[in-house]
């Protein structure tokens, strides 16, 4: 059912979506904090964590099809818990929401398109596989858009999103290893106990497999990036939105950067990143240990909100200075019939240099509450 013919349904959804969705300095009691010690265990922590509150599934890469002409993707799942689940819960109950945004970003025409989904996780609508409890594959799905994962050791992965008209199917195969964000197994988002995340990315999967637009099928391939995160508090009142960066250079190197803004323009300290090297080992970045620049501004003519548009991040100890440029200026999703949230979205270009010499790659930036501070609602 495509979420503009089910506007009722998803109105109540949405509203109580808006009630659950963030946490600022109050803990839902039945949901499990994110803190420290936590060991991850691998295929496992591939699954749902229905413990914690909030988690999602992200996906974004770069495809190419046999003309070389390029497209940026981005396919993310997210649960939501209203209450915590039990083992024995009615198929009919509403113990979480489930929502999912696709884009697609044609690079080669500056054209960028997105859907989105929400549904209810009764009746097998939408769900998410716990590898404690279901002892199933591992799956999330939000009704016919799905990422599957392959195999005992989920070394492949299928996702699935959207359809003839505008969709994708594409195979992921992991190049590295999963890499755990932060310290002592948790990602800190603010001062406080619980006020984390657990949070690792594979930086770096194989991709092929076929994207439509327009009812065409494009063959393509190229690379992906997958972050998987969990846990029960995302902002403090404080704090307005966030700047995202993930980076893939072609010598191998990966970068993640996160910037917290406050509402009176500040960086919270405790924004940080991951540096990962070819090899697979990674290293923890304070926040004094890397600089976001932002060199220009692009505003939405739809949504009215200005966003940063172009980028220099320099980490002085790694010797890595990099220019971002989008790829395409309007690569904004307003997202109205799911969660509410309007945010930018979108594959960047990367050029710069790696300890001295000439280097290109591609990435993927995330910008939140420009248009409306979360911690002001949704």
């Amino acid at each position: 059912m495509r979420i503009a013919d089910c506007g009722i349904r998803s109105g109540i959804l949405a509203i109580l979506l808006l009630l659950h969705l963030f946490s600022h300095d109050l803990f839902a009691d039945d949901f499990q904090r994110a803190l420290p010690g936590m060991t991850f265990s691998f295929p496992q922590d591939h699954f749902s964590h229905p413990e914690f509150k909030t988690e999602w599934w992200y996906y974004s890469g770069h495809l190419y099809n046999q003309e070389k002409k390029s497209y940026g993707y981005q396919l993310t799942f997210f649960r939501t818990g209203l209450k915590r689940e039990t083992q024995t819960k009615s198929r009919w109950s509403i113990q979480n929401l489930y929502f999912a945004h696709l884009a697609l970003s044609d690079e080669s025409k500056k054209r960028f398109e997105y859907r989105e989904k929400i549904s209810r996780g009764s009746l097998g609508e939408a769900g998410a596989s716990s590898y404690e409890r279901d002892g199933k594959p591992f799956r999330v799905w939000v009704e016919d858009w799905s990422l599957e994962g392959e195999g005992a050791t989920m070394r492949d992965y299928f996702l699935r999103g959207g359809d003839q008209d505008f969709g994708i199917e594409l195979l992921l195969t992991p190049e590295k290893k999963p890499v755990i964000h932060g310290h002592n197994g948790i990602s800190q988002k603010a001062e406080g106990e619980g006020y984390a995340s657990h949070y690792y990315s594979i930086t770096r999967l194989k991709t092929e497999g076929k994207i439509f637009l327009k009812k065409k099928e494009i063959p393509v391939q190229g690379r992906s990036w997958m972050d998987h995160e969990f846990g029960s508090a995302q902002l403090r009142k404080y704090q307005i939105g966030w700047d995202w960066f993930g980076i893939q250079l072609e010598n191998g190197v990966d970068l993640m950067i996160y910037q917290i803004r406050h509402q009176d323009g500040k960086i919270d300290p405790y924004s940080s990143g991951t540096i990962i090297l070819q090899d697979g080992i990674h290293y923890a970045l304070l926040l004094k240990e890397f600089q976001v620049q932002s060199l220009g501004r692009w505003r939405s003519r739809k949504s009215g909100a200005t966003y940063p548009s172009e980028w220099r991040i320099v980490v002085p100890g790694h010797r890595i200075e990099l220019m971002l440029t989008p790829t395409v200026k309007d690569q904004e999703l307003i997202t109205q019939e799911s969660t509410r949230v309007t945010y930018w979205e979108g594959s960047v270009k990367v050029e710069g240099k790696y300890q001295g010499n000439p280097m290109k790659g591609m990435g993927y930036v995330e910008l939140t509450g420009y248009a409306k501070p979360l911690s002001k609602g949704i």
